[in-house]
């Protein structure tokens, strides 16, 4: 008995379906939702912060895509085991907050040696952590084979709390009549004072 090719070809787009339907039924299905940013207690600790940004950088900091912790061998991404003792000697005149903060805010402006840039900023799309975040972050880092010494209210060259001035480090105050020095343009330092300007020579 002849099938007609039509009802042949039927069959043939019946069975296929079926069999890739069935494969793809094999495979784990994982659901993706977007990341919830993490509503962060204004009395958090530096303890809890620790934790908190250890949360963040194995969740939406994604931050395990690429790190590695107590991992050696040929590694996408700088290891982060005892980071927090080679932060102050990266980059020289950096602490390791500003060297940390640096490091998220704009990763391609200094490439540990023996690696490839590639890592995103990660305050901006599609990470998107937020300045708190971050600061939770630099805590869960300095606790790398150093101390955390970071708060909420702690600033540094990319983020000013609120209600602080700029320069101004946590807990200090300025005397009584005296100015903190303000950003000067084109100066990425907080608290960097412009270049003197040239004296005025008088006509004769």
């Amino acid at each position: 008995m002849m099938i007609p090719l039509p009802l042949r070809i039927g069959l043939l787009v019946i069975a296929t379906t079926a069999f890739y339907t069935y494969v793809g039924q094999l495979v784990p299905q994982k659901e993706v939702l977007p990341p919830q940013e993490t509503v962060l207690r204004a009395d958090l600790t530096t303890a809890d912060m620790v934790t908190v940004g250890r949360q963040i950088m194995e969740g939406k900091g994604l931050c395990m895509t690429c790190h590695t912790i107590g991992r050696s061998g040929a590694l996408r991404f700088p290891d982060l085991d005892g980071v927090a003792s080679r932060a102050t000697t990266r980059e020289p005149g950096l602490t390791d907050i500003e060297y940390f903060a640096k490091s998220m805010y704009a990763p391609d402006s200094y490439i540990v040696p023996g690696f490839n840039p590639g890592m995103p900023p990660i305050n901006r799309a599609p990470i998107g952590l937020t300045d708190q975040e971050i600061l939770t972050v630099i805590a869960a880092l300095q606790s790398l084979g150093g101390t955390a010494t970071v708060t909420l209210q702690t600033s540094h060259s990319y983020y000013t709390p609120p209600g602080a001035t700029p320069g101004e480090k946590p807990g200090e105050k300025p005397e009584p009549g005296e100015k903190l020095p303000l950003l000067a343009p084109g100066n990425t330092t907080p608290g960097g004072a412009q270049p003197p300007a040239p004296p005025v020579k008088k006509g004769a």
